[in-house]
């Protein structure tokens, strides 16, 4: 066994120790190199030159031992993504990364999802009453039949999320950028929305009656067959907008219509004809 080899190879691998995978990594490599230098000195070369060509041989292994590293330290931050059916209240989750993660027909109440990335995590059936998901990333998350009463939407990351079927009464959604999201046969009547951006925001046959929506920014929104009755957009921001009855366009809806408060709103001229068409009181709007 040449000790030359065996100290250059701990002083490659020093910066990796405690990770499992390169420590295997080493035992395996260290064994190689030292059959591939005993057949050089077979071959009748020296010492020194054995040496540095055996290390040649392994190429540029300061790369491949940062790649195997980055790989295990990857899979060691991975949690177990299963936890469905389980009780889980005030549990701790904030900052793990748990992608696809299964949260159906559990117990949630008041646990901290804080800052986690959830992306393509599913919570179906399941009591989230007061859980804090503040800067959580919940892109391509599906969350339907859930009570998600004052749950804490500060900041999220809501990429493609869906809300069916759900509680959101006193849940807050704050300085957040809806994209995509989809509200389906959901009540919102006592849920805020304060400082929010909606891009691409579908609401279907969900009730928004009484929300106040003000000063916020609607950007290819739709209000699809859902009650808007005495809904508040004073002061906001609206571009592609559209608004679509049950059916057709009756005289509940017409009135329900007539309700929405639209003072001090801008909107593109699209938006602002269509709403013109249905009646709705539109005397303090700027165009644009």
């Amino acid at each position: 066994m040449n000790p030359k080899l065996t100290n250059y190879l701990n002083g490659v691998f020093t910066p990796y120790d405690g990770v499992k995978s390169v420590t295997e990594l080493k035992a395996d490599l260290h064994s190689d190199l030292q059959e591939r230098y005993r057949e050089l000195k077979a071959e009748g070369k020296d010492d020194e030159t054995a040496f540095t060509l055996t290390i040649e041989s392994i190429g540029d292994i300061e790369q491949t031992i940062l790649e195997v590293a980055n790989l295990s330290r990857s899979l060691e931050r991975q949690v177990v993504t299963n936890f469905s059916a389980s009780n889980l209240a005030m549990s701790d989750f904030a900052g793990v990364r748990a992608h696809k993660g299964q949260f159906n027909a559990s117990a949630l109440r008041g646990a901290d999802f804080a800052g986690a990335d959830l992306t393509g995590s599913s919570f179906k059936s399941s009591d989230v009453r007061e859980a804090n998901f503040d800067s959580a990333n919940l892109t391509d998350c599906n969350l339907s039949v859930n009570d998600l009463s004052n749950a804490s939407f500060n900041k999220s990351i809501l990429l493609h999320t869906t809300f069916s079927t759900s509680g959101l009464d006193g849940a807050k959604f704050t300085g957040v950028k809806l994209t995509d999201v989809t509200f389906y046969m959901s009540d919102l009547r006592k849920t805020i929305f304060e400082g929010c951006i909606f891009d691409g925001v579908a609401f279907k046959y969900s009730d928004l009656s009484g929300l106040r929506l003000d000063g916020q920014t609607f950007i290819g929104v739709k209000f699809d067959k859902s009650a808007l009755n005495e809904v508040s957009f004073r002061g906001a921001t609206f571009k592609n907008v559209s608004f679509q009855a049950y059916f057709s366009l009756t005289n509940k809806y017409y009135r329900s219509i007539k309700t929405i408060c639209f003072d001090g709103a801008v909107m593109d001229k699209l938006t602002y004809a269509s709403l013109k068409g249905m009646g709705a009181d539109l005397s303090k709007v700027t165009i644009r």
